[in-house]
Formats: structure tokens, C-alpha cells, sequence
């Protein structure tokens, strides 16, 4: 792994690295492993189900408001088109896009941002979870 790991960073590293640099960093890699490995990826829900959350989105309503690549008939023009929300860094223009954060403003986006114009629907924790599972999808 280590022989790998020197490959590798010895390739993209920038020229001023320093060859004492790469060999470290080798050796962390080679020891700890690469880390996209060794963990699920930053936008894996727990316990969501993206296969359940196309059709909870249809029935929450979700479809009225947004366009959503995926689910059928979603091409409401209220909300923002859902495409590639898996990539975005924020929710809303203000939260952060995380799993908890994004399963909380599916939730509940008054509390979240008080008279913004996405509804609380009362979206259970389990149906937010895979509502938010199945838009991670969208990259």
C-alpha cells in the first residue's frame, strides 16, 4: 500500500513537495489507508432509502414545487430544480448541505428558516430520511 500511496502522491503532488513530504504522507496513507475505503461517503444517509424516497417524495407533495430528475411528474417551478443537490454545499443558501442538516430541513424548513417558502409538510424522521437518501443520489 505504501509503494501505491508514494506512486500516487508522487504524480499529483506539486513540484514544490519536497520528496522527505511525499515518503510522510506514503506512509500515513500506507498505514491508515486511503480513507474513501475505509468510510461511507460524507453523504450517506443513515437508514435512508433512496428507492423509498422517490415515492415518498410524490407523496409529500415534494413534486408540486421542485423539478426532480428521477421522479415522475416532478416538474414544479416554485421551489429550486433539485438537480445535482447532492453536489451543492449549501441547503437554502444558508444551511450547510450535510445528511442531519438536509434530513432536518425536509422536516421542518419553517424552524429552520423562519417564512421561507418551502412548507412544513410533516415529513416523518424515516420518510425525511430516505427523501434525503434518494436526493444525495442526485450528483
Amino acid at each position: 500500500m505504501q509503494r501505491i500511496a508514494l506512486i500516487f502522491i508522487k504524480r499529483l503532488a506539486p513540484s514544490w513537495v519536497k520528496p522527505a513530504l511525499s515518503r510522510s504522507l506514503a506512509i500515513t496513507i500506507g498505514v491508515n489507508g486511503f480513507a474513501a475505503h475505509a468510510a461511507e461517503p460524507a453523504w450517506a444517509v443513515p437508514r435512508g432509502n433512496a428507492e423509498r424516497g422517490t415515492l415518498q417524495m410524490a407523496q409529500y407533495g415534494c413534486t408540486a414545487c421542485h423539478t426532480i430528475p428521477g421522479v415522475r411528474n416532478a416538474i414544479g417551478n416554485v421551489g429550486p430544480p433539485l438537480a445535482r443537490i447532492g453536489d451543492r454545499t449549501y441547503i437554502a443558501g444558508m444551511l450547510r448541505n450535510t445528511p442531519a442538516n438536509l434530513v432536518r430541513w425536509i422536516r421542518e424548513p419553517q424552524a429552520v428558516i423562519p417564512g421561507n417558502a418551502m412548507p412544513n409538510m410533516g415529513v416523518s424522521e424515516v420518510d425525511a430520511r430516505d427523501i434525503a437518501a434518494y436526493l444525495y443520489t442526485l450528483r
